[in-house]
């Protein structure tokens, strides 16, 4: 069989798998309705797994060169259906349906895509110096959004009618973010145990929001 199976790569497939049904609920292929609210869990459970299938994969002492290249690029190619296609699904889900919204929806995966590309290309040179654990990203990690728009939906209810425009100007900034040359530490332990936190607030709350509203 084509490709590399084992351990390293399972988070990274869970992630793709839970933005595939994502995308199912939020165009409404499941139950005949669109599902935003299911759409964003899915998102929140992709960036979970994300965040740890990096280290997951290190912990494989023996990777081959074509291992770790492998990795790289299957990384990459579930983070741009994961953290570029699915939001912009979610999206049109919340009413970004008209002619106007197709750029900002259209953008929204471009900038994600060239972002992951211009990181495969760097990480790939910066492997061949050395082996130490990247320690900075340039520009906002696609990831990022697994946190962000969860949390903007989860006052969705709140901001009413309103809301998909609001949903689409935070496309549009996160867009460029993505291929904006700036500095981002990339996060330690604890900051990362920081973040599954404020992502187990936001899902709760979200749960809380639907329920009461």
């Amino acid at each position: 069989m084509i490709g590399f199976y084992n351990y390293t790569v399972i988070l990274t497939y869970m992630s793709l798998v839970s933005s595939v049904m994502g995308i199912f609920l939020a165009m409404g292929v499941c139950g005949g309705q669109p599902r935003p609210t299911a759409a964003i869990i899915c998102l929140m459970v992709s960036g979970l797994c994300d965040m740890f299938d990096g280290k997951v994969a290190r912990t494989k002492k023996n990777r081959t060169e074509d291992e770790k290249k492998f990795g790289i690029q299957i990384d990459s190619l579930c983070d741009a259906i994961c953290f570029g296609v699915l939001p912009a699904v979610i999206g049109y889900a919340v009413g970004l349906d008209g002619w106007v919204d197709v750029p900002v929806l259209a953008l929204f995966p471009l900038c994600a895509v060239i972002r992951l590309a211009y990181f495969n290309v760097a990480e790939e040179s910066r492997q061949k110096k050395t082996e130490e654990v990247r320690k900075v990203y340039e520009g906002l990690p696609v990831t990022s959004v697994a946190l962000i728009l969860p949390l903007l939906y989860s006052f969705h209810k709140d901001i009413g009618r309103c809301f998909p425009q609001v949903y689409g100007v935070a496309m549009l900034i996160i867009s460029i973010a993505f291929i904006t040359r700036f500095k981002v530490k990339k996060p330690g332990m604890k900051t990362m145990l920081a973040f599954i936190g404020v992502g187990f607030v936001e899902f709760v709350w979200l749960l809380y929001k639907t329920k009461h509203m």
